[in-house]
């Protein structure tokens, strides 16, 4: 069996003093880091043939055979006949001693164990597969004798992917047809079958392939980001442009320079739904389409583009936040699309933040760092105007789009039943448009039908059978469901606890219940309503949108799917009906994110040549964020928002880390929390104050019981190393879960 290191210095994971080889022969010992959930470097001996450092091997661990990277040299100080050897070398490019760094770095940041962090960096099917022919199909040049809904399925799927191969079984899968039937269109030619390695590079860029045509102010940033990047030093850039002024074809002109460099780039986006308009908007400015890395993708392309990334086969990748942990050659730029946007923290599993994780890995490698937003998080905020970050802002919208008018209506003043939630003021604001011709955006951040669903005899409020959490009823697909962690049952005909029949009864608007209450209101309209949930794949919710632009709807009743980056031309009204609704609660980037959400939103409003206006219902028209919203002095948001946090000593102004505690037994969370918070001397030494234990908010998830502490310390201290300590003081059982998540953007 392969033996552990006996390392006893604080992290196993450090190099020796005396470099690595860069090279290991026959017989030699190499330590080598697996994906497993070990804690330590396992010594093998090098296969036949060597393998150099950073080699992707396959290495057997007990009776498997599992995934690793030569990470160093092996210790050897213990009998060397009970070491194996390597299986073998994968087909891939050695792992680059910067990413190394980074994974290092950032699992000692995130306190996660450097298998966790491997396991990232190698999200791609088949990695250990040998190079090989296959067969792929791809879209041909000849019509079918015949057009039936099954085959224009697989025209549209092969459209939609830009032309990439599939294999038989994912083009069947993702389609929704049998094989038989593109076995019938590539028969044809309709659809090409080919015998191709399974891996190629991807079609080149061109930089200077003709762009769009810059405003000045346009031209000066992407000047000064061009500038950056022949630096070939790293640097960070918060790009601030009001919504509609064209951020992204400021920042794509830093793209082409890091390309005309011979260097790669990498675009992350906070959603899928995006891809679609901006791979369109890449693919005008140079040429061909680039390497795409999201959920979406299929395991075929995954693979590809993981090799291609590691052989410089692919020069522009534009992914989600795992795309940040693919194996560069040769990184120079990365550009953080709505850099404040919650879903680049990762919540489970690694607790990362791609925004944070970006300026450390542009630092190792010596790349730019573009954050583009037109709401910038407080942090990037702050480090910008402390000079951390340089500054560029474009202030007018691109062409003739002018921002829209901001209005608040006063619900106080509305009479409106209880039942209802458009306000006469907005229903007259939304005719207007219907009259014109004029698309309407009505936005509420609630998805489903309603919130709770209560029973009118008893008071029961059904809820979750495996969480503290209320179900969501929705409408459309007839069911309840959990949305923290996805169970869900049809909608009972009866009260689960007094059987009563008929009584049950939906409390408060999900965006689901607003689409009824519009149609009832516009019976002549076009409604449409766009939420995550509502469509069985992201090819489905990329089509609606691209539809809703065209004009194929008179109103749009959304989420916050829709304040992300959409153009929707006709769109000349925003009405956010509950612009209350983020204030709630205790949550220290409450403010922050209610006042980026409703300027993201209203940001939708006249992007083309029509003035948009923005109507944001409100039971606190006085509220200071509210008036900020309507005003749109954001530096003056951002400078109140700095002065309470700076005063409470909280992120920018200080640290903070969330401790959450979870296991079947509702008491042991309890039990290991206060012992902690008992045992609190590493975090004394350092200044930091321990709060709690508490029940979470919602106390139990997928049946696990949770309790949180938080720590706060100041700015400067060291406080990954003293959690590090005090942690390690308390022993778990092996139904017990300890999760330590650095600057915590949630709190539920």
């Amino acid at each position: 069996m392969a033996l552990p290191h006996r390392n006893h210095s604080r992290n196993p994971f450090h190099g020796a003093d005396v470099p690595d080889p860069q090279f290991f022969d026959h017989g030699d010992l190499v330590g080598v880091l697996t994906a497993q959930p070990l804690d330590r470097i396992l010594d093998y001996k090098a296969p036949e043939g060597g393998c150099h450092l950073g080699a992707f091997v396959e290495v057997p661990l007990g009776p498997r055979k599992v995934l690793g990277v030569v990470w160093g040299a092996g210790k050897g100080d213990y009998d060397r006949a009970k070491i194996r050897s390597v299986i073998r070398v994968l087909d891939a490019a050695p792992m680059r001693d910067e990413m190394k760094q980074f994974l290092t770095r950032a699992a000692e940041y995130t306190l996660t164990p450097m298998s966790a962090m491997l396991r990232l960096a190698t999200r791609a099917p088949g990695l250990g597969d040998p190079p090989s022919m296959k067969k792929v199909f791809r879209l041909g040049q000849v019509a079918p004798d015949r057009m039936t809904p099954a085959r224009a399925r697989v025209i549209e799927t092969l459209n939609d992917y830009g032309g990439l191969a599939f294999t038989l079984k994912e083009l069947a899968e993702t389609a929704d047809v049998s094989t038989s039937v593109i076995k019938g269109l590539a028969a044809q030619r309709a659809v090409l079958e080919e015998d191709r390695p399974r891996d190629l590079p991807f079609p080149h860029l061109d930089p200077d392939h003709s762009g769009k045509t810059l405003t000045g102010d346009q031209q000066a940033g992407a000047e000064a980001l061009r500038a950056g990047v022949r630096t070939g030093q790293y640097g960070t850039t918060l790009l601030r442009g009001v919504t509609g002024s064209g951020k992204t074809e400021v920042y794509l002109e830093a793209v082409a320079e890091c390309l005309s460099q011979g260097r790669q780039a990498l675009v992350l986006l906070p959603e899928i739904a995006l891809t679609a308009e901006f791979l369109t908007r890449v693919e005008a400015r140079f040429g061909a389409r680039p390497a795409e890395w999201h959920s979406g993708v299929t395991m075929t392309e995954r693979r590809r583009i993981w090799k291609m990334v590691g052989q410089g086969g692919a020069q522009l990748v534009v992914g989600a936040r795992s795309a940040l942990f693919l194996p560069f050659q040769n990184l120079g730029l990365i550009v953080v699309d709505e850099e404040h946007d919650t879903s680049y923290k990762q919540e489970d599993g690694v607790l990362y933040n791609a925004r944070d994780m970006t300026v450390l890995r542009a630092s190792i490698c010596g790349a730019r760092v573009v954050l583009a937003s037109a709401t910038p998080s407080l942090e990037s905020w702050a480090n910008a105007e402390a000079g951390k970050y340089d500054k560029l802002t474009l202030t007018d919208r691109f062409g003739v789009a002018v921002m829209p008018v901001m209005k608040c209506i006063d619900m106080r003043n509305e009479s409106l039943p209880s039942d209802r939630w458009i306000s006469p003021s907005l229903q007259r604001a939304v005719t207007a448009r219907l009259e014109k011709g004029e698309q309407s955006l009505l936005f509420i951040n609630r998805r489903g039908y309603a919130p709770i669903t209560l029973c009118r005899a008893c008071g029961h409020q059904i809820g979750c059978d495996h969480c503290d959490a209320r179900m969501v009823e929705h409408r459309f697909l007839k069911r309840l469901v959990c949305h923290q962690c996805g169970e869900s049952k049809p909608m009972p005909e009866k009260c689960p606890s007094c059987e009563a029949e008929g009584r049950l009864a939906p409390v408060g608007p999900g965006v689901e219940r607003l689409t009824e209450e519009a149609v009832a209101l516009f019976p002549d309209a076009r409604v449409v309503t766009l939420s995550s949930d509502m469509y069985g794949s992201a090819r489905a919710l990329k089509a609606e949108i691209e539809a809703i632009a065209a004009g194929a709807a008179d109103i749009i009743i959304g989420t916050q799917l829709v304040a992300k980056g959409h153009n929707f031309p006709q769109l000349t009204l925003v009405g956010v009906i509950d612009a209350d609704l983020g204030l709630q609660g205790s949550d220290l980037r409450a403010a922050e994110r209610t006042f980026q959400l409703m300027r993201q939103v209203a940001g939708r409003a006249g992007r083309a040549e029509r003035q948009g206006e923005a109507l944001l219902q409100s039971y606190q028209p006085e509220h200071p964020v509210i008036r900020a919203i309507l005003a749109g002095d954001e530096d003056g948001f951002w400078r109140a928002e700095a002065g309470e946090r700076r005063h409470a000593g909280v992120p920018p102004y200080g640290r903070m880390a969330g401790i959450i505690l979870s296991s079947t037994d509702p008491q042991e969370p309890f039990d290991v929390g206060t012992e902690l918070a008992r045992r609190d001397g590493p975090l004394r030494q350092i200044g930091a104050k321990v709060f709690g234990p508490a029940p979470a908010p919602i106390a139990r998830i997928r049946g696990r019981h949770r309790v949180r502490l938080l720590v706060t310390a100041d700015k400067g201290a060291p406080l990954q190393a003293a959690l590090s300590r005090w942690v390690a003081q308390v022993r778990l059982s092996p139904q017990m879960r300890l999760a330590v998540d650095i600057d915590p953007q949630s709190f539920y």
